[in-house]
């Protein structure tokens, strides 16, 4: 385990009573539930759309995001690999990111004791890349003319463990 502080496991209920685990785990239910926004309702083409010769298409955003779960539950087990999964169609790389996410966010949720630092490094390596590349399909959308509407996010109903495609209706969304 790396050197640092160890946060508190789960009481009896099986919640958080650390609040940096928590956070963690809200953070992931975040990145779930804006990431579904993104990827919901896209068109059937969305997967293959291109805006320059150099830039990755929202298929290759996502394999990557799937990789950067997948890392981070690496690192979480400390056993730190990197590996570069294959850019699947649309839904399966929908499936494949979701998978991971809720997978790491189990293993936050199980695990007896975690490294505080751990944990600020998941955040600000996987994860935060992960909810930079979630901006990124959003951008792709509305340049895809197929824009998702803006939201009063710190209203959506969003809670740790809460990390499959399948999320809860916006509570306000905005027209432009």
């Amino acid at each position: 385990m790396m050197t640092g502080q160890t946060t508190s496991h789960v009481d009896g209920n099986g919640d958080n009573t650390d609040p940096i685990r928590r956070m963690a785990r809200h953070t992931l239910a975040t990145l779930a539930y804006r990431a579904s926004k993104a990827v919901r309702n896209a068109p059937v083409d969305f997967g293959t759309f291109r805006i320059g010769a150099t830039t990755r298409t929202p298929n290759e955003i996502l394999a990557h995001m799937g990789d950067l779960m997948e890392w981070a539950l690496t690192m979480a087990q400390e056993r730190t690999q990197w590996r570069d999964g294959p850019v699947q169609a649309w839904v399966g790389n929908i499936d494949r990111l979701f998978a991971a996410i809720t997978a790491l966010d189990k293993w936050l949720a199980a695990a007896t004791a975690l490294d505080t630092q751990l944990l600020l490094q998941l955040f600000q390596g996987p994860i935060a890349d992960a909810l930079t590349h979630t901006g990124q399909l959003t951008m792709l959308r509305r340049l895809a003319e197929s824009p998702i509407k803006g939201e009063s996010y710190q209203r959506a109903l969003i809670a740790a463990g809460q990390t499959s495609l399948d999320q809860p209706p916006p509570q306000r969304e905005f027209d432009s």
